[in-house]
């Protein structure tokens, strides 16, 4: 008991010295310097070019390299994790296997109530990116339709059919018709042809009565049927042109659209009632993207942008207007110690003008 009671007044003491008192608030800061010593930290990330990729079997990326930055300021000794699905990295940091995750992270509310963010690290947004239309393919899909066929096919019956019977009415009495069936069959319908889109051949206008009501008949006709054939074509072609436009999220209705499942992305589509198909990685969007499956794309404006310039040239481009703007930033368990010195780190990047230098490395631009 005397001792027990010795045992207070000893933790009483320490409490009340001013000097131990600095000595255990120096030993908690240093505390987690001192376990980053002894434990590399675990950084989580997922592949996401161009802020986080492997090129040549090494980690590469605009945010790859910042955190690299971080953690050389930092003296913090690090491995990374990379998973196969952007979900996957942000269980890493739910359920402890990770001391952080970093990419291409949107902050949001949700996130924000499982885990915590740093300063961010790049402003960012949602846009739409559609195929590159190449006009003469276009065309021609908008001209090889069943209706056009059918109306082709029976102008052409018609033609022949015309031609035809012009030849009943005069062959005898004219030498452009005065040959056997078999053999002015051609003649007949190129003859007809001619009669409806030039108004006819005037050295071989119709001899007999009969042929030459009928050439009169045929060329008034021409007139109804050339402007219904070229209002249909007309109509196919802008009901085309109509059916492959996008300009806005209105006008993804009834297309095919793709993006990441349980990104932020697939939430403000579905927030919008877009019906999308959601992907585990982005490689498989694209992929299905260069097979014709998706007729869009929405996801976040760098990253579409990345593939564009890269394998994308010539394939595909982004609408003008950015949906939803955000911020990526690094994640952190709740109540990581790093966050406090992540933060400091990164600000200090920006006004040293390192973090400028990066950016515009990666994107060719501080904006």
């Amino acid at each position: 008991m005397q001792s027990y009671v010795m045992l207070v007044h000893l933790i009483r003491y320490l409490q009340e010295s001013s000097i131990m008192r600095a000595l255990l608030t120096v030993l908690l800061v240093l505390l987690p310097f001192a376990t980053w010593a002894q434990d590399p930290v675990k950084i989580a990330t997922v592949s996401r070019a161009p802020f986080s990729f492997v090129d040549n079997g090494q980690a590469t990326g605009f945010s790859m390299e910042l955190w690299d930055m971080v953690a050389a300021d930092l003296g913090i000794d690090y491995e990374i994790v990379r998973t196969d699905s952007f979900s996957g990295m942000l269980d890493m940091l739910t359920n402890g296997t990770a001391d952080g995750a970093i990419s291409n992270i949107s902050v949001t509310a949700e996130r924000e109530v499982r885990m915590d963010f740093t300063q961010p690290i790049f402003d960012s947004g949602l846009q739409i990116m559609i195929h590159d239309s190449n006009n003469s393919t276009s065309l021609w899909a908008a001209l090889v339709t069943r209706d056009i066929g059918f109306a082709v096919l029976a102008a052409a019956a018609l033609l022949f059919g015309g031609g035809m019977l012009m030849w009943v009415f005069e062959r005898g009495r004219s030498e452009y018709f005065s040959r056997p069936a078999r053999e002015v069959m051609f003649p007949a319908f190129w003859w007809a042809l001619n009669l409806v889109v030039n108004g006819g051949f005037e050295e071989r206008m119709p001899n007999s009565r009969p042929g030459r009501f009928f050439a009169v008949l045929l060329v008034v006709c021409s007139l109804f049927l050339v402007s219904v054939f070229v209002a249909k074509i007309t109509a196919a072609m802008t009901v085309n042109a109509l059916q492959n436009s996008i300009e806005n999220l209105s006008d993804l209705e009834g297309k095919k659209v793709g993006t990441i499942a349980g990104s932020t992305a697939s939430t403000f589509l579905s927030d919008r009632e877009v019906l999308h198909s959601g992907y585990e990685t982005l490689e498989g969007i694209l992929a299905d993207f260069e097979d014709g499956v998706l007729d869009a794309v929405v996801f976040d404006k760098p990253i579409l942008a990345y593939y564009i310039a890269h394998d994308g040239r010539g394939k595909a481009h982004l609408i003008d207007r950015t949906f939803k703007p955000e911020n990526y930033a690094m994640a952190l368990p709740t109540g990581s110690p790093l966050r406090e010195q992540i933060d400091q780190s990164l600000l200090k990047l920006r006004e040293n003008g390192a973090y400028d230098r990066l950016r515009a490395e990666w994107f060719g631009s501080t904006r």
